[in-house]
């Protein structure tokens, strides 16, 4: 008989910030109101004290149920909201059952129990401490500009269209209905689509009908978004410099000649939200390790003594006569 799936582990608030290097990260905050998939059904609107399910003497509420969904994993949330809803309550049951087992057969008077349960009420607290912290630090506008200046990489991005012109020796895939060009004959080609640009024509049309990237092509050469280090590197320099709206001369990689039109640019603004909870989160940290230098904190020195290195001392080697 089916018993505990293996989802179910899943739902045990038991790992919180145990698999986490120390100090504890701030658990990802919770949207009440967040999208369900495709075709979820989500919860009927109940009235928040109204109790949904039962085990034995314990009640639980839908106040109670939304927030032990809460403190689970998004994509968990999600299910327990919508389509899952029942299995979750089902495992929520059978954790129940089994906890009112274990205290008929006394497990939680363990030294055991006990002491996984303080570490656990610790880990607890010290999550929502954390993220109570990091909600409730103020951020000025020059640490957020400070930040984006140091990691400006990591958050601008550009969303451009290219026509590709391969030549001989070209890594993408050669078109058999198309004539292999020189590399000459390749820059002469983009150059060509290039002064038909600025007479006015169509750039998703030319991409569509010219470009040698087929996978582009069919949406008119649209690349989307994308980040520093995804493109090679005289793309993405040029793509980088580039405004929106602004079409490049050709632009010559190892596939060939790119000409490269600029649709859309993230920077600063787009970013801010992020780099906002970033600074926060950096700034309690701050404040947790002030925390812990206020704390009396006393480690044993011959239990927790520095590992002693298993790489063998070199071998003696005789003095030169």
């Amino acid at each position: 008989m089916k018993f505990i799936s293996n989802s179910l582990f899943l739902f045990l608030p038991v790992a919180g910030l145990l698999a986490q290097a120390p100090p504890p990260r701030p658990l990802t905050p919770g949207a009440p109101g967040a999208a369900l998939p495709p075709n979820a059904t989500a919860a009927p609107a109940v009235p928040p004290d109204r109790v949904i399910i039962t085990v034995g003497e314990v009640k639980i509420t839908a106040a109670q149920y939304n927030q032990i969904v809460e403190s689970l994993p998004e994509q968990v949330r999600n299910a327990a909201r919508g389509p899952s809803r029942r299995e979750f309550a089902q495992n929520l049951v059978r954790i129940f059952v089994l906890a009112d087992e274990g205290r008929n057969r006394k497990l939680d008077q363990t030294p055991e129990y006990k002491s996984q349960l303080q570490f656990q009420s610790a880990n607890l607290l010290a999550g929502k401490t954390f993220n109570l912290i990091a909600e409730n630090t103020k951020v000025d506008d020059a640490a957020v500009h400070a930040y984006f200046e140091a990691h400006k990489k990591d958050y601008e991005q550009v969303r451009a269209r290219h026509i590709l012109i391969r030549m001989a020796g070209s890594p993408a895939p050669q078109d058999p209905k198309k004539k292999e060009l020189t590399d000459q004959e390749a820059l002469a080609k983009a150059q060509e689509i290039r002064k038909k640009l600025d007479g006015g024509a169509d750039f998703n049309k030319l991409a569509t009908e010219e470009s040698d990237d087929a996978g582009s092509r069919v949406n008119g050469g649209d690349l989307n978004f994308f980040k520093h280090g995804q493109m090679v590197g005289p793309f993405e320099e040029a793509a980088f410099s580039m405004k929106v709206g602004e079409i490049s001369q050709p632009v010559k990689t190892q596939f060939g000649y790119h000409i490269i039109k600029v649709e859309a640019i993230k920077s600063f603004d787009d970013a801010r939200p992020e780099i906002e909870r970033r600074v926060r989160t950096e700034q309690a940290q701050k404040g947790l390790e002030d925390m812990e230098k206020k704390a009396s904190v006393t480690l044993d020195p011959e239990f927790f003594a520095a590992p002693v290195s298993s790489v063998p001392a070199p071998a003696a080697t005789a003095a030169p006569r």
